[in-house]
This record gives structure tokens, sequence and C-alpha cells, in this order.
């Protein structure tokens, strides 16, 4: 048995190729155990950074390409282990038969872990959409996986060039460096854009649905894109703001304060007494004592040669602008009947009075 073995068939031994074919053979019938132990191992690294991650999906899109790549990976190292006969080894088209099998198995190899990589981005922009589904728009997240999926070929082809063909890349490398910078440099407005909405989807200083300030707009953002946030404003128009302002310029996010804040300034007449004033304070401080009001600050602000100032600020819970100015009309005509009741007038009513009897006797 061992003399057969030993025969020599090829450069090889038969022993050799039994050995190969036994571990192809048995890579090829466990691979799919292999290939889901391996994902879970992943799936355990992946689960620390996302708590979400369902590992039925996960191994579903992983463990297939894994299984393919691990038979592959053993193949092509198995093969190498043979002696390549010489017999064989004729020329094609300057090359060695030797260095074109060499060739197509760093090919096969090359694609089979390119693949397992872009599986790998599949999985990562799905959970990305599922976590950012009701925070952002969706296209920039299919954007980010276009372009890893387009980087990772490029990447994938130059290491074909430079391990199954022999290429010497370098140049190369340098002339896509040349074009990109050509073209970032011709691009120079959209590519910060493009970078701002990096910023926005990774920092994210709002999201869509929010109501936001920014610049002399205000009103509700209806979608984040690659290029441009789209605003629906009070005046429900729809403006368009490149995302480079939306990251550059001062933005309050109306949407994450935690109250909202109503102010009155009352200019009393100088001829109202200090007791009516104080009264006066004193009922604005119970109607602002309301369950919707949180806090109140009343106060006599300031005495000026024309009039009494007095200050009201109050706080609401964040409730919706509908409901705010239902609060803020209520305070208001509940101010105005109590400055009715106490006979206060405000600052230039009776000079008013005073000019309309004289042009009436006149």
């Amino acid at each position: 048995m061992n003399e057969f073995l030993d025969r020599i068939w090829f450069a090889n031994t038969l022993r050799s190729y039994f050995i190969v074919i036994i571990i192809i053979s048995v890579v090829i019938v466990i691979k799919r155990y292999i290939a889901w132990y391996i994902a879970g191992l992943i799936f355990h690294f992946v689960k620390s950074v996302w708590q979400d991650v369902d590992k039925k999906t996960f191994t579903s899109l992983v463990a297939k390409p894994l299984g393919f790549f691990l038979v592959i990976l053993v193949a092509v190292s198995t093969l190498y282990e043979l002696n390549f006969p010489e017999e064989l080894n004729v020329n094609i088209y300057r090359v060695t038969a030797k260095e074109l099998f060499q060739s197509i198995g760093s090919l096969i190899l090359i694609i089979s872990f390119i693949r397992l990589l872009l599986r790998i981005i599949d999985f990562i922009s799905i959970i990305l959409q599922l976590r950012a589904a009701r925070n952002t728009d969706n296209q920039l997240i299919v954007f980010f996986k276009d372009f890893f999926k387009v980087l990772l070929s490029v990447v994938g082809f130059l290491m074909i060039l430079k391990f199954s063909f022999g290429f010497k890349i370098g140049n190369l490398l340098t002339g896509f460096s040349l074009v990109a910078a050509a073209i970032a440099l011709a691009l120079r407005e959209s590519m910060e854009n493009l970078i701002a909405s990096f910023i926005i989807f990774f920092d994210k200083p709002f999201s869509m649905g929010d109501v936001v300030k920014v610049q002399n707009f205000t009103g509700t953002v209806e979608k984040i894109g690659l290029r441009s946030t789209r605003i629906r404003t009070e005046q429900k128009t729809f403006i368009t703001v490149p995302n480079k302002q939306m990251v550059d310029s001062i933005l309050d996010n109306l949407s994450l304060r935690t109250q909202r804040k109503g102010e009155l300034r009352l200019e009393l007449s100088l001829s109202t007494p200090s007791d009516l004033l104080d009264q006066l304070i004193t009922g604005i401080r119970n109607i602002t004592g309301q369950k919707e009001i949180e806090n109140a600050t009343i106060l006599l602000n300031d005495i000026t040669s024309s009039a009494f100032v007095i200050l009201v600020d109050y706080f609401t819970a964040p409730v919706t602008a509908v409901e705010f100015n239902v609060i803020k009309e209520q305070i208001n005509f509940e101010i105005l009947r109590l400055m009715e009741e106490l006979k206060v007038e405000l600052a230039g009513a009776g000079m008013n009075n005073f000019i309309k009897k004289k042009g009436d006797l006149v």
C-alpha cells in the first residue's frame, strides 16, 4: 500500500494528491458549520458595537460568502504545496502554465475575499437603516454603502493587478491621485456639502421632523440629502439650504428645547399709584400661577421719565405652537381684564385722550 502511495505521478506522490483531495473534501463538507461558527464569533464583536443586531440576519448574509472564501483559501493553500509538473509547464503567450494557474488561484481568492467584505457592508447598511429610519434620510446611508462598495471594488481591482498579474501599481496610484485631486478641486463646493452631510449624519445636530431656526428661516426639516437639507418654513414654503450652511451657521434646534417662553412688556402711566402697581403685579403673578405655566417672573423692571415698566416672563412645557398661542392669548386677556378692573392705564393713554379732546374743542 505504501509503495502504491509513494508512486510519483506528475512530479508528486499519490499520497500528496490524496491528502489534498481529502483536505479539500472535508472543508467542503463542513464549511457550513465552520462558516456559521466563525460568523458567530464575528457577531459577538458586532453585538458589542450595535446592541440591536439580529443574529439571523447577520449569519444569513455573511455565512455563505464566508464558507466559499474558506473553501477557496484552503484549496489554493493546499494546491500550492504540490509541485507543478514540468512537462505541463508550457509557455502560453509570454507566461508559463504554472504562473497562469497561480494567477488564477490568486484571482479567485481575492474575488472571494472582496465578496465577503461586500456582504459585510450590506449588513452594516441594513443595521444603519433600521437605526436611522426615523432620524435621517436613508439616501445618505445608501450613498455610504455604494461609496464604500466602489472603494472596496477599486482596492480589489488593484490587488488583482498587483498579485495576480504582477503589475506595478505605484504609477497607477499616482495617476489616480492626480485625477482625484483635479476632480476634488473642480467640485470643491459639492465636496464641502458632501462632507457636511457626513457631519450631520454622525454628529446629529438635527434630525428629520425637527423644528430648526437657521439664518432667518424657521421650519420643519423634511429631508436631509447628500447636498442640501429641505425645510418646510412656518409660511409653508419649501426651502433648500446647502448642508455646508447648515453646519457652519448658528442653528437653533427648537425641538430640543425644554420649555417655551412667553413675555409681555407693560409700560404704565406715571400717574399710576404705587399701591395699584403692587396690586397689578400681584394679580399678574396669580394669573401666571396656573398649571400650564411652569415658572414665571413678574417685576417692576424700570422707572423711566415716561412710564413704569413691568416685565412679565413665563415658561410653559415644550408644547406645540398652537397650544402655546392659546395659553399666551388667555394670559394676555386676563391681564387686560385685570388692568381694566384696577383702572390702570398704559403710558401715553391720557395724553392721547387730552389731544383728542383738544382737537374737538378746536
